[in-house]
């Protein structure tokens, strides 16, 4: 079986672990700040809360709740997994067979890679590095062959944090929308971004094959929720995929459909924080990178709440011993290794997200100043 790279290293120095640069998520929130912010509904739901099996689609008060993210969407167009991950691996499921291609655009979180290349030939398309980690329509277009059935992206990027233009969102969509082509974009970090004026529209709502993968995880801060979900406007892809689910998870956990609905219900307050201080942080980063040009350079992220930054050197002896020796975890260019495509070997990724972040930079700034992790 093929390891998982990024648990692994993660396993490894996460006991030992003082300060967290691998932090992909935003700031999360404790379950009495979550109440504070509760409508008397909401805490009348959580006062009754019975802890039975919930409904496999997610509770309707959920979903709709939810589809108000979204501009052509209602909660029949919604099914709530828990998590991304799982509403990725569903999907996937309920639209590839053996015979099948698909596409994915690198670099990507691993089991998405995983997930796909293990039900049906897949081609990987590298964002290219040198151009400011830049989309390559034209090498999509080349990959697309007679059985392609979709195309997975994932803006803004982890780990680059790039976030393509409208132009190009625009290209690709037209791509798909000539060849029939499914087009399922991770919007994990859609809504922790620097300018909204740049913040592309949910894929469900721009295109009609198009399939948008969220959760209240990484924009919102609350990865211990385990809830996401999938849009699309197929109702007989929600159907297939409903019933795939119900022999996996079957439903989540209804303390977790509470929690999540009062976060959803809040969500300007909690995104505001939690911008402000990917806001603050990375000003923080743009210091570091300037101090230590040296030793390390970047393309900025543009979205979400991690950069990935090339290093002057072995990166991954750095890594490594920079979790050993200080405590402090970053992760290498490994932990995105490809089978499908040729990516940079040089680059290490940081989150930017957590409060925490201050403390953890200015010990890495040290440990390249003191030479600790060379």
């Amino acid at each position: 079986m093929e390891d998982f790279a990024l648990g692994t290293f993660l396993a490894r120095w996460y006991p030992t672990m003082r300060h967290n640069l691998a932090a992909s998520e935003s700031e999360t929130w404790r379950v009495p700040e979550l109440l504070a912010l509760a409508s008397p509904d909401d805490l009348a739901r959580w006062d009754d809360l019975g802890l039975g099996y919930t409904d496999p689609n997610g509770a309707e008060w959920l979903r709709t709740r939810i589809a108000e993210g979204y501009e052509q969407i209602d909660a029949t167009h919604i099914i709530a997994c828990a998590g991304a991950q799982e509403a990725f691996n569903l999907t996937l499921r309920a639209l590839l067979t053996l015979d099948d291609h698909a596409i994915i655009i690198l670099p990507a979180y691993q089991p998405c890679e995983m997930a796909m290349s293990n039900l049906c030939a897949t081609t990987g398309i590298a964002l290219d590095a040198t151009q400011g980690w830049a989309l390559d329509i034209d090498a999509i277009k080349a990959a697309i062959r007679p059985n392609t059935r979709l195309i997975l992206i994932n803006f803004p990027n982890n780990p680059t944090g790039k976030l393509i233009d409208a132009d190009a969102f625009d290209a690709l969509i037209a791509l798909c929308r000539e060849h029939g082509l499914w087009l399922i974009n991770d919007e994990v970090y859609r809504l922790i971004d620097r300018d909204p004026t740049q913040r592309l529209p949910c894929v469900a709502d721009a295109y009609e094959l198009g399939i948008s993968i969220d959760a209240v995880s990484k924009s919102m801060g609350l990865p211990g929720l385990r809830v996401g979900w999938l849009a699309s406007k197929d109702k007989n892809l929600i159907a297939h995929v409903n019933s795939l689910k119900c022999r996996e998870s079957l439903c989540l956990s209804a303390p977790s459909e509470v929690l999540a609905h009062i976060a959803l219900g809040a969500a300007d307050a909690l995104l505001s924080r939690n911008r402000e201080i990917a806001r603050s942080n990375l000003e923080v980063l743009d210091a570091f990178m300037q101090d230590h040009a040296d030793r390390v350079s970047w393309h900025r992220s543009e979205g979400g709440v991690v950069g990935y930054i090339r290093y002057h050197g072995d990166v991954e002896t750095f890594a490594t011993n920079l979790a050993r020796d200080t405590g402090t975890l970053v992760l290498p260019a490994s932990v995105w290794a490809s089978r499908l495509a040729e990516l940079p070997t040089d680059h290490f990724r940081v989150g930017f997200g957590k409060l925490s972040f201050t403390e953890g930079i200015a010990r890495l700034s040290f440990a390249l100043s003191q030479r600790l992790a060379a």
